[in-house]
């Protein structure tokens, strides 16, 4: 009789093998089908058009070639960008450097205040304003204004050459600008 207690056991640690290995199967299916789905969006992630991120172009006139050379070290990265320029700035990187950019007034005109304006309506993701400290500028004040509203509105603003290439080699302006207050932001 002892025996068939050993039996019982046995047979109960099968069972108990049995419904395990089952349910191992089952998991491995639905992970597989979890897989597959993760595989799935991320190829129609990959197919969807990238995010273009929104680029406002300043620069004073001490400062133009500098921003060509920019422009034409980093045209492949900025024919990705929706570029919006102020007047003579954006005809130079049109004419020389054969980029697509929305042209606005010049900058002594109002075309700082109107790229300002679409900061402040969160239509513009970063601003790189070569700005030539060495000279006088009669719309000093709008500059100012420019400046201003970047900090106020925390849109990253490029300054000078070193600036802007950090600016636009960030991953983060090319991810969505969704933020969830309190979360971290880590590229990956």
């Amino acid at each position: 009789m002892p025996d068939s207690g050993r039996g019982r056991r046995r047979n109960h640690e099968k069972a108990v093998e049995t419904m395990a290995g089952e349910a191992k199967t089952t998991g491995t299916k639905a992970e597989i089908s979890d897989t597959r789905a993760e595989t799935s969006a991320a190829k129609a992630a990959e197919r969807e058009p990238k995010r273009k991120p929104r680029l406002a172009l300043i620069a004073h006139d001490g400062k133009k070639a500098d921003m060509i050379a920019f422009a034409t070290f980093n045209r492949g990265t900025l024919q990705r960008c929706r570029l919006v320029a102020t007047s003579t700035t954006g005809r130079l990187l049109r004419e020389k450097v054969g980029l697509n950019v929305e042209v606005l007034q010049s900058g002594p005109v109002g075309g700082d205040v109107q790229i300002a304006s679409r900061v402040v309506d969160g239509k513009i993701d970063a601003v790189i304003f070569l700005v030539d400290p060495l000279d006088k500028h009669p719309h000093d004040p709008d500059i100012q204004t420019l400046l201003r509203i970047c900090n106020v509105h925390d849109v990253p603003l490029a300054t000078n050459i070193a600036t802007a290439d950090m600016v636009i080699s960030s991953k983060l302006l090319w991810v969505s600008p969704e933020i969830t207050p309190g979360v971290e932001v880590h590229p990956s």
